[in-house]
């Protein structure tokens, strides 16, 4: 039985799981904890792919690994191979004005015609604008920008700083792929070409940007790198990281703690981009996720270039285009007003069913920490028809699952907006398992609802890509149904949401 791994290096905690090459079985999977704020230092990530690899057993009988990560994250690299500044995140919304001083020198329209987006604060290109600006001594010395999956790809095959890695700091070995480049804001998806002009417009002055590879294509083979024994971790494996910061190039004794050499490594992705080849997403499916950040998007054949800037006109994983919609505010919601009535996610859920569709005129605006989609960074959530009959408990737990799925329903239509016929939607992430989530998606969205089993969809587009690389062939595995709600469309908790739009 031949093994592949793919990797979810998401915002919250990095995941491995490994699965059967012809089947798509799963084997066996791990996973560690990142840590919480807005910008990272790249090196935790590191360790928490070192701490997920030990967790998932190691690497010794994997022929090939891949890595999706967390889209836009600003790595940047001096000449020497290290990180200059830690990593700012795709929620870090302090480029906001760099964002809009880059749209007023260039145009929303042309932005959109070049690079499919129109840029926000999410994106990498704000993100290096600010840094020229605040941090013009740090700017100065950028050799390399890379996306958080480009530079752990880097590092697994055996690249970096000349200390911490065999091979030392080749810039030029950095590699990445299409769906993930495409959320810069300085490559085009319909040229497939960077856009160095739009690049150094952002930060001041040319650098390496890594090759873009196509689908299916090898980044290359991993050299032999020892990891952080089990026995250096505190308590649970899958909640700590090591406390060994540096790599040594000794093998260890146990196959399950180091990475052997000459284990093919995958193009990697964008989360997102993972998630649809995870899934298998075809023609008329829209996915709908309810993570940290919420996500509408559908895998199509022709590119979006949307000069609202509603729709980003990012690159699939697969050779197509993904057209998305983001919004900074989803599963955060629930958490924060669980918090609030003191109850935990499954008696939030209990609640808001025992409340009628839209919560008795109860509407809660989500903005919790900002918003991107509409382009709202500095705005605050607001709860609006606060009466004495509306004011209950189930009414505001129904109002913070309705208001939740009220922006991602505006997000599909947006995607409808650029052409994408829509057959059925696709609810996954931790929240959708909630079968208040699945009853009220079901009410709010006028397409069938499935809901795909649990899964890490995003670390199995990886091992899809790694089975790719290893094979030659796209391979198609299966994936199980955990439900299909009855369609019981009520309009009425949408038009309540939209008569509160900003």
């Amino acid at each position: 039985m031949s093994l592949v791994a793919g990797v979810d290096s998401s915002t919250q905690s990095c995941k491995v799981v490994v699965r059967d090459t012809e089947t798509g079985a799963l084997v066996r999977s791990g996973r560690a904890v990142h840590p919480e704020g807005t910008e990272v230092d790249p090196q935790k990530w590191w360790e928490a792919l070192q701490a997920a690899v030990a967790d998932a057993g190691g690497l010794g009988d994997v022929a090939a690994i891949s890595i999706a990560a967390q889209q836009h994250g600003m790595v940047v690299l001096d000449i020497d191979g290290r990180v200059i500044r830690p990593a700012l995140l795709w929620n870090d919304t302090r480029s906001a004005p760099a964002a809009a001083e880059l749209i007023d020198e260039v145009g929303a329209a042309e932005y959109a015609q070049r690079t499919g987006l129109v840029p926000v604060a999410s994106f990498t290109a704000t993100k290096l604008r600010w840094l020229r600006d605040a941090e013009p001594g740090n700017a100065a010395r950028v050799a390399a920008v890379a996306l958080p999956h480009d530079w752990l790809t880097w590092r697994l095959r055996g690249f970096g700083p000349a200390d911490e890695s065999p091979l030392g700091p080749d810039l030029t070995a950095l590699t990445t792929d299409r769906s993930d480049v495409s959320g810069t804001g300085y490559w085009s998806p319909i040229t497939g070409e960077y856009d160095l002009d739009l690049f150094e417009r952002a930060l001041g002055h040319a650098a390496v940007l890594p090759r873009v590879l196509g689908p299916g294509e090898i980044a290359g083979e991993t050299v032999a790198l020892s990891l952080a024994s089990p026995d250096e971790f505190d308590g649970d494996r899958a909640d700590s990281t090591p406390e060994t910061t540096s790599a040594s190039f000794t093998d260890l004794e146990s196959p399950s703690n180091w990475v052997p050499a000459g284990i093919v490594v995958g193009v990697g992705a964008g989360d997102n981009a993972g998630a649809a080849l995870g899934l298998g997403a075809g023609d008329g499916d829209v996915i709908v996720s309810i993570g940290t950040s919420g996500t509408v998007f559908a895998v199509t054949a022709t590119p979006a270039t949307d000069a609202t800037g509603t729709v980003a006109g990012f690159a699939d994983a697969s050779g197509l285009f993904l057209p998305l919609v983001a919004t900074l505010n989803a599963a955060r919601v629930l958490d924060a007003v669980r918090g609030l009535l003191g109850v935990d996610h499954d008696e939030l859920g209990r609640l808001a069913l025992e409340a009628e569709a839209g919560a008795n005129g109860l509407v809660l605006q989500p903005y919790f920490e900002g918003e991107r989609t509409p382009n709202l960074p500095n705005a605050t959530a607001t709860l609006f028809g606060l009466t004495l009959a509306s004011t209950t408990r189930p009414n505001l737990a129904r109002a913070a699952i309705e208001g939740l799925l009220c922006g991602l329903a505006d997000g599909l239509e947006a995607v409808r907006g650029q052409g994408v016929v829509v057959s059925r939607v696709l609810l996954i992430g931790g929240a959708a398992q909630n079968p208040a989530v699945r009853g009220i998606a079901a009410q709010l969205f006028d397409n069938p609802v499935v809901v795909p089993a649990p899964g890490e969809y995003v670390a199995d587009g990886a091992a899809v890509q790694a089975a790719w690389a290893l094979t030659g062939a796209r391979p198609e595995w299966r994936i199980s149904l955990a439900a299909e709600p009855a369609i019981d469309f009520r309009p009425v908790i949408r038009s309540q949401y939209a008569a509160h739009r900003v």
